[in-house]
């Protein structure tokens, strides 16, 4: 059997959104890893930083 390894990447730039966002964007990698048996092995998370000046 081969090993995956993933890594979960979480962000969010939005006035709209908080923290409980990238909270649940984890929580739905990680069981989504978890059940095709995926090993995370870092976790990325961007808080409100935005790609334009």
């Amino acid at each position: 059997m081969k090993i995956i390894r993933i890594v979960i990447y979480a962000r969010y730039s939005s006035d709209n959104q908080r923290h409980e966002s990238i909270i649940a964007q984890i929580r739905a990698c990680k069981d989504y890893a978890e059940k095709r048996g995926y090993i995370v092995v870092v976790i990325y998370i961007n808080e409100a930083f935005k790609g334009t000046p």
